[in-house]
């Protein structure tokens, strides 16, 4: 888990980097269907970022939702098995003993 805080820490401040750098830089002009505006570079940057990241959560949320109700539901089942077998009891020797 650590690897991807690392991985977020270089690319904020790659993003950072090329921002400053690019401060001075002529407006932009964004059009998308049958709009048109134009901005600084460093917010159209900082814009495609955040719509890349929100994206991610948006495909990201449902799975870790399941993944997380599926562990919740294996944790009770474990909890169940395991008071089952509590409740048998120590389970008999395998060799048993001879009979005579």
């Amino acid at each position: 888990m650590s690897f991807f805080y690392w991985l977020a820490l270089l690319i904020v401040v790659a993003l950072a980097v090329f921002s400053i750098q690019n401060s001075t830089a002529p407006p932009v002009v964004v059009r998308f269907l049958v709009w048109q505006f134009e901005t600084s570079l460093i917010y159209t940057l900082l814009g495609s970022v955040g719509a890349g990241i929100l994206l991610t959560l948006f495909f990201w949320m449902p799975r870790a939702i399941r993944s997380s109700i599926r562990m919740r539901d294996l944790r009770k089942q474990k909890e169940n098995l395991e008071a089952v077998l509590q409740s048998k009891g120590p389970p008999a020797p395998e060799g048993g003993t001879p009979q005579s």
